[in-house]
């Protein structure tokens, strides 16, 4: 079992307490909007869910994962971005071949308009 001196403790705490106390800023914040009904553009109030949400992705990465790029050389955090990039991959491509499944498939659902259909021809 590896013992950690005092000074390295407290840095962990540390990390530990920021960490904790951004997330709940970061929580608070669009919370207190949403319920608050708050007086501006809808637009605007998911863009700031949306940008709240992936913040706090980066600070719990960073702050309770301690990804960085001190540790292990640098690859925790190299393996962390192919990560992210791989789902941001499927996810773009899940939603690009739902989009054109349902454009392709269902023609005139979009549009609103409707399809001329080809009449069985009458003997």
């Amino acid at each position: 079992m590896v013992s950690l001196s005092f000074e390295d403790r407290k840095d962990a705490s540390r990390s530990y307490i920021i960490g904790l106390c951004l997330s709940g800023v970061l929580t608070i914040i669009p919370f207190a909007l949403v319920m608050g009904e708050a007086p501006i553009a809808k637009v605007w109030l998911a863009f700031t869910v949306v940008l709240a949400a992936l913040v706090q992705i980066v600070v719990h990465i960073h702050y309770f994962l301690h990804v960085t790029t001190k540790t292990h050389g640098g690859w925790s955090l190299i393996t962390t971005i192919f990560t992210v990039v791989i789902l941001a991959i499927m996810i773009a491509g899940s939603l690009w071949i739902m989009y054109h499944l349902n454009t392709n498939m269902m023609p005139g659902m979009m549009t609103g308009t409707s399809v001329p259909t080809s009449e069985p021809a009458s003997f």
